[in-house]
């Protein structure tokens, strides 16, 4: 007998971050920011996804700390944890066995289609885990195993709805219920701010990354207000002035990027900080952005060095939201394991 929950007709959020540690500006304005805004309005769910985070090899001491600083992270930039569920995806493992149920719905060709798979593996794709190639399906498996209907993603990581949406049509299809109405929404994404894709400091084509082998690179989340100064105001930049619309920056991409971040760090269009600043020169623009950052990211790196003194708080935190998603989890898990025929 299937159990036909409350949730059906409700919007919920679905995300996931991987803990790869050195947590950076781009991590902040293209996921964390817009979590903190979409939980004031739609039930939330967010996980750190640790079992993607081992489709590629990890060093077991450095996967835990780097757990630690991602929940760190979420947590100082302003996720209530008595509004939203956050917890680590390892511990609810209703998500390994859907993705398995999964496995079995999808199709391989669809797994072929993949680009991110194709540009991860590159030209070692003999020697890439089964893992990395079927890390889409887990994906599909974290967010319909809470029936969410939103999920905020980045460009990159669309295709990968559509493929979540392709499971469930198909499992659908395969698995009617006794009213014969789907199990499975399909969910959307969302793809949200000026700034979701956040480049490089140093290098305006270059996506900001936490590999780069310049720190000057990037903005951390753990920077102190100094290093956040010193890093945007070393940030590579051209001697013309700001000028009056976005069409005259697509050959700046420095300067691009730069009013991209104050952009998102204010919560404005970029067409709105053009008029603030157009005519001016960078020596006038960067002091007001090191300003803009240092008052946002500051109390943020310095509610993390304390949540990380002492991660007895966040193994609280997570303990609290691994029972709550597993009271979500659990029951549509049971109900799609009855329409497979399994005995419960």
């Amino acid at each position: 007998m299937i159990n036909e929950t409350k949730q059906n007709n409700q919007k919920r959020i679905f995300s996931g971050i991987q803990p790869t540690g050195n947590l950076h500006l781009g991590n902040y304005l293209g996921a964390i920011k817009n979590w903190v805004n979409l939980q004031k309005e739609i039930p939330s769910i967010f996980s750190i996804v640790d079992l993607h985070a081992i489709t590629v090899p990890q060093d077991p001491v450095k996967l835990k700390a780097s757990t630690y600083e991602v929940t760190a992270a979420i947590i100082a930039a302003g996720i209530d944890i008595n509004r939203s569920i956050l917890f680590n995806q390892s511990s609810v493992k209703e998500h390994a066995e859907l993705a398995w149920i999964f496995n079995c719905v999808c199709r391989i060709g669809w797994l072929n289609r993949m680009t991110q798979f194709k540009e991860k593996a590159g030209k070692n794709r003999e020697k890439a885990t089964v893992g990395l190639y079927g890390y889409p399906v887990l994906m599909a498996a974290d967010i319909l195993l809470y029936k969410a209907t939103h999920v905020p993603v980045g460009d990159d990581q669309k295709q990968h709805i559509e493929l979540a949406r392709d499971i469930a049509s198909a499992f659908n299809s395969m698995f009617k219920n006794q009213s014969e109405e789907d199990f499975f929404c399909l969910p959307e994404p969302q793809i949200l701010g000026p700034a979701t894709r956040v480049m490089s400091l140093r290098d305006g084509k270059k996506k900001m990354s936490k590999s780069d082998i310049s720190d000057a690179s990037r903005i951390n989340l753990t920077d102190t207000k100094e290093q956040i100064s010193n890093k945007i105001k070393k940030a590579k930049t051209d001697p013309l002035p700001l000028p009056e619309t976005v069409n005259e920056l697509q050959s700046r991409p420095e300067a691009l990027n730069l009013l991209n971040i104050y952009s998102a760090l204010s919560s404005q269009p970029i067409t709105k900080t053009l008029e603030q600043f157009t005519g001016k020169g960078f020596s006038y623009f960067k002091p007001m952005l090191v300003e803009l950052a240092v008052e946002t990211l500051s109390p943020i790196s310095s509610e993390m060095r304390v949540l990380l003194k002492d991660t007895k708080e966040i193994d609280k935190i997570l303990k609290i939201g691994e029972e709550k998603a597993r009271n979500i989890a659990q029951p549509i898990l049971k109900d799609v394991k009855s329409l497979l025929g399994f005995i419960n």
